[in-house]
């Protein structure tokens, strides 16, 4: 998945605005325009389609942390400088405050089934034995219980 997805399908599941995510853009320490947002939502066969780099993802997703849980006390986080899904999937994991069992539910939401220790290989270090690299589909999969479960759900 790109980032651009991942971006797309974020604000599609949270039914966010464009002045909404510039503000998320912005709690993430990140000052963009309204023609930078739509150019990193168009798809990619568009002109004016843009590519959104890990480092403007990651203050996104910061910046989402922020605005759904609240400023930390401290310091600021620093945007990781290349993302993967593991920390794609942790952070959206923060945001929404999910514990283990919440993300199993999701991940059912999407039909996607997976056991807890499955699950925490994820979120383990790189370095551990029992790591797992967080596949697309995975992601994918997660995003899609997101939407079922955020956007769907609305009433």
């Amino acid at each position: 998945m790109t980032n651009n997805d991942v971006l797309r399908r974020i604000r599609y599941a949270f039914d966010l605005s464009d002045s909404k995510m510039i503000a998320m853009f912005s709690l993430g320490k990140l000052e963009t325009t309204r023609e930078q947002v739509s150019d990193w939502l168009k798809k990619e066969d568009d002109p004016a389609y843009q590519n959104c780099t890990d480092i403007q993802l990651a203050m996104f997703l910061n910046g989402l942390i922020i605005d759904r849980r609240g400023k930390k006390e401290g310091s600021e986080p620093e945007p990781e400088q290349h993302l993967t899904n593991n920390i794609i999937l942790r952070k959206l994991k923060i945001a929404l405050d999910l514990k283990a069992d919440d993300v199993l539910r999701i991940l059912g939401l999407a039909e996607f089934r997976i056991s807890r220790h499955e699950l925490s290989a994820f979120f383990r270090r790189p370095d551990h034995k029992h790591y797992r690299s967080c596949e697309d589909q995975f992601l994918r999969n997660f995003l899609k219980g997101i939407q079922l479960k955020y956007r769907d759900n609305q009433v």
